[in-house]
């Protein structure tokens, strides 16, 4: 019906342009007050949408102050109608509101500070480290490396501020760099994957490893090996992707080492009383406020793994809906058989790997599935081989078309349990596994909170139309010199499906937000933090 009634659309609401030369139009999906907010919605609708929808999806800002997501489409009136009746469609069915056509006016574009591009990312690397020395750990937290459209490679200061303001920054950056021959100029937000930022530089410091400015150098990878193309459709799954004739299976970390008796995490230990009371109480305000509904249930952890102690165990054990945060579970049960060399792990793998975990990629996610055996395997596996851990964790579907998944789950102990094995080196290529949870990406455990800038995070978001959740492992500073690393998890999840899944997804994710506020500001009355 909607496709029949788009002349009639066309002709209502853009009759004066058809016959003159129409301005550009572009795709609107939200305006809000917070930019926040529109960067979270940015990331769900470039899961929803796919890859090639999101490399054009822009955050700008609206002559009022509000700040919206827009697809670029710099088209016709007839052309992005089009485009907006094909994308209502998807987010209906997803439950979003739907997107409008409007004309390419009254915002602007956000912009950032370059110190460079060309194809040469080493050449980029070193000037990361010059404008790192030279700006400071405030620039630094924001300093990436992103690869263009184009094929090149640009080093950006994440800035996505007004042209203005984001000029005299530009410009007085100049000056400080002038006599290291590094020139400025800015460049609007075009939402580039990164390919290289502070958390590839940051020491992880579970175990004595190096220092921030030298762990990228020298970080322990899979080295890549031949593998053969697996598809991501999820029908007739192999019980594993074959390996290429004659290839030497490499062998590259030892398998999961099974904790002695104590060192995995029991939510029944002793619980910090102050802290879970502080996060109990503003649940029950958030709740009382009509912010959370009573269909709503909740599941908090926090874990000291500086001191091997759990401080939160709110619903610990209760399994909910798994969404995304199953994706770092799916790397592992891969992981687990390439360190015994029954597949490969080569570049066609790394790339779905990191399209995974940095961008949430639905299509990803399912061809890393397959190649790990499917889910059965995959479940098999966790459970067979790692049921210290997984102790409620079940993982029965691919990810389903439209990213609706319902059936895998978890408890809030098992996302911790995990965490804690990984930070200890305790799993097959846990370092790799760290690498890309620490890919740079939005979150709801640090972005928009008061954590300080540059705190290194290594963690999965994960949101359907039930369930918004987060998990991951914190390295707060001290002012001492110290880090003071602690795994969160927190998850909100209700019976039946958000009747507008963008706005819940939205407002659940400030919830996790201010626990996660509450929890550092705790935790900062105790340590040195920064």
């Amino acid at each position: 019906m909607f496709r029949i009634l788009l002349p009639l659309f066309i002709c209502v609401f853009f009759p004066w342009r058809l016959s003159l030369a129409a301005p550009a139009y572009d795709v609107i999906y939200v305006w809000d007050d917070s930019l926040d907010n529109a960067l979270d919605y940015q990331n769900q609708l470039a899961e929803l949408l796919g890859d090639e929808v999101a490399r054009k999806l822009r955050v700008v800002r609206h002559e009022d102050g509000r700040f919206g997501v827009i697809y670029d489409h710099n088209g016709t009136a007839l052309t992005a109608a089009q485009v907006m009746v094909q994308h209502s469609e998807i987010l209906r069915n997803a439950e979003f509101s739907e997107c409008l056509a409007i004309e390419d006016r009254g915002y602007d574009e956000l912009f950032n500070v370059s110190y460079g591009l060309g194809p040469n990312l080493d050449a980029l690397k070193k000037r990361y480290d010059t404008v790192y020395r030279i700006l400071g750990a405030e620039v630094g937290s924001s300093l990436f490396i992103e690869q263009t459209d184009a094929g090149n490679y640009t080093l950006i200061y994440r800035r996505r501020g007004d042209r203005s303001s984001t000029h005299s920054v530009a410009k007085k950056h100049a000056k400080m760099l002038k006599r290291y021959k590094v020139s400025t100029t800015i460049i609007a937000e075009n939402n580039n994957p990164v390919v290289f930022g502070e958390a590839s530089m940051l020491d992880d410091q579970s175990t004595g490893r190096q220092s921030a400015q030298t762990a990228s150098a020298t970080a322990e990878q899979p080295p890549a090996t031949p593998e053969p193309s697996v598809p991501a459709e999820t029908k007739q799954v192999p019980a594993s992707p074959p390996v290429v004739a004659g290839e030497k299976k490499p062998v590259i970390e030892t398998v999961y080492k099974a904790p002695v008796a104590g060192e995995v995490v029991r939510p029944g230990d002793a619980v910090d009383q102050e802290l879970s009371r502080s996060i109990e109480q503003l649940i029950g305000d958030i709740r009382r406020q009509g912010r959370l509904s009573g269909e709503e249930r909740t599941g908090w952890m926090v874990y000291d793994l500086e001191n091997d102690k759990n401080l939160v165990a709110i619903n610990a054990d209760q399994v909910f809906q798994a969404a995304s945060m199953i994706k770092p579970f799916i790397a592992l049960a891969f992981f687990h058989q390439a360190a015994r060399g029954e597949v490969p792990y080569g570049p066609k793998t790394k790339q779905n790997m990191e399209l995974m975990i940095q961008r949430s990629n639905n299509a990803a996610t399912n061809w890393v599935m397959k190649a790990a055996g499917g889910p059965e395997k995959v479940n098999r596996i966790l459970k067979s081989e790692y049921g210290s851990i997984f102790r409620h964790t079940s993982i029965v579907e691919y990810i389903p078309p439209g990213g609706r998944t319902y059936l895998n789950s978890a408890s809030p102990s098992d996302y911790v349990r995990f965490l804690q094995q990984l930070w200890r080196d305790n799993l097959p290529h846990s370092k790799e596994i760290r690498r890309l949870m620490s890919l740079p990406k939005r979150d709801r455990l640090y972005h928009g909170t008061p954590i300080p800038r540059g705190t290194l995070v290594y963690g999965k978001t994960g949101s359907t139309a039930h369930l918004c959740g987060d998990m991951g492992i914190l390295v707060l500073r001290g002012t001492n010199g110290k880090s003071y690393p602690y795994a969160l998890v927190g998850v909100i999840e209700r019976a039946t499906r958000a009747k507008d899944y963008g706005n819940w997804m939205l407002t659940r994710g400030n919830v996790i937000r201010k626990v996660s506020t509450v929890v550092y500001q705790t935790l900062k009355k105790r340590y040195p933090l920064r």
